[in-house]
């Protein structure tokens, strides 16, 4: 399988993502801030961080890692926290860049400032 950016921008993310002969797909449900014990952390760095962990977590038990996601939707509940949702995304992807939409919403739980949905494939 190759996944390849189609122009990538160098801010982690690209305007598309070609995938050809995948072996498998893998489709994330929106993963939220809240940890295995059911904590929320407070302050939106630490739940943007959390987020990407459970991403991660979802893609290892699957046999894949943050190379193989092609298409990443992250939902902000406050466009303020666009900045900082940048600078955490590019350091958890660095070179990886898949197609990226980023929505400005409500959130399900109050609690909760972001939560990020993706595709993977490999």
């Amino acid at each position: 399988m190759t996944a390849t950016a189609i122009h990538p921008t160098g801010l982690s993310y690209a305007q598309a993502s070609l995938v050809q002969a995948p072996q498998k797909w893998l489709f994330i449900s929106g993963q939220v801030p809240t940890d295995e014990a059911g904590a929320t952390p407070s302050g939106f760095e630490a739940q943007c961080r959390l987020v990407w962990r459970n991403v991660e977590r979802q893609l290892a038990a699957a046999g894949m890692g943050l190379a193989d996601l092609v298409k990443v939707t992250i939902f902000l509940a406050d466009r303020r926290d666009r900045a900082a949702n940048t600078a955490i995304r590019r350091e958890v992807l660095g070179g990886v860049s898949p197609a990226l939409t980023v929505i400005i919403t409500g959130i399900f739980d109050e609690a909760w400032l972001l939560e990020i949905e993706a595709v993977a494939a490999a």
